[in-house]
């Protein structure tokens, strides 16, 4: 007997961002606010980091708050609704529940169901792994449109007295909407991982300790912040510089650069080994938002855009790095 021939999806050749959302934490937390108890300064802070102020949710806002937010504002401007999304990804690491995910949760909100459902958790690199997937299940025909969030309530992990990451942190939520294409509109991704420093950012704990310890307190970020810099400034560039080639471009055709809003210093290093020219714009919403880990590539790329820095249409090269430690580059044509 003969076995029956497996039917495979297919979908359009080519994919793109069709449009970008963003909500920021309202509240201004400024450098002053929090130079107390970590024994520092403004001019500490900035020299060291780059950041004036960074935006935080209050405390009756959660994480799919801010997701939903960013989202309603990205589907409004691609001219949908929840109804035509056909898969929704989360990509966060302050979603309290190991389940049900975030992206479920989000769908129901955005009446997207029974669209697939389901988060990332890479971090700083979150957004781009979700770029990644979301152009892979468009050009499959397994979706027509995907709804991609990344979004973050780093201040609820915040241990005030720490001098190694805490004082970076801010919260907000920056949505993408991918869709077909007739152009290619998100070149490949090169992505990946380096298990072996997984402890250069870390939780304080485990969940699981506060079941073994009397009293573990809850878990908050920390880092390693010398090994951190390192390597995000001087191994990340070459990963960019792939990205670039596997997309056919080069520095010159690129208009906009996206990295991951880590460390103002951090971005200056990769501008400067890639060789960017004065034209290409230089994300840096770190300054007034700060860290905002997964959410950090949208909410940049959503501020070039309202501030005119570029226009629809144009390149630009975006790259994730952080926890894990994990990373992932692309260029995409802007919404």
């Amino acid at each position: 007997m003969t076995s029956p021939t497996l039917r495979q999806a297919t979908g359009p050749a080519h994919s793109r961002i069709l449009a970008i959302g963003a909500a920021r934490g309202e509240d201004v937390v400024t450098n002053d606010d929090l130079a107390g108890p970590i024994e520092s300064s403004d001019e500490w802070i900035r020299q060291r980091t780059g950041i004036a102020t960074r935006r935080r949710a209050g405390s009756d806002v959660d994480v799919v708050d801010l997701a939903e937010a960013a989202a309603r504002r990205a589907l409004d401007a691609a001219g949908l609704t929840g109804t035509d999304v056909d898969a929704v990804i989360v990509a966060t690491i302050t979603w309290f529940r190991q389940t049900p995910s975030a992206a479920a949760v989000l769908a129901d909100r955005l009446s997207a169901t029974p669209a697939a459902a389901f988060d990332v958790s890479a971090a700083c690199a979150g957004y781009a792994y979700g770029i990644a997937q979301a152009d892979a299940l468009v050009r499959s025909g397994t979706a027509r449109h995907v709804l991609v969030v990344g979004a973050e309530k780093l201040s609820d992990f915040v241990d005030p007295t720490d001098r190694t990451i805490s004082f970076l942190l801010g919260d907000g939520a920056g949505a993408a909407v991918v869709g077909p294409s007739d152009v290619p509109g998100i070149g490949p991704t090169v992505w990946g991982s380096d298990g072996s420093r997984a402890s250069a950012i870390r939780q304080t704990h485990a969940w699981t300790d506060l079941r073994s310890e009397p009293e573990p307190g809850f878990a908050t970020m920390r880092q390693d912040g010398q090994t951190v810099f390192k390597w995000a400034s001087f191994q990340m560039a070459p990963v960019a510089a792939k990205a670039m080639a596997e997309a056919g471009v080069g520095p010159h055709d690129i208009r906009a650069f996206i990295p991951h809003q880590a460390n103002l210093r951090i971005t200056d290093q990769l501008v400067k080994q890639l060789g960017l020219p004065d034209t290409v714009a230089v994300a840096r919403d770190i300054v007034e938002t700060g860290n905002t880990s997964a959410a950090s590539i949208p909410l940049a790329t959503e501020r070039l855009l309202a501030d005119g820095q570029v226009r629809s249409g144009d390149l630009a090269l975006q790259i994730g790095f952080g926890a894990g430690l994990v990373y992932a580059a692309q260029v995409v044509v802007l919404p």
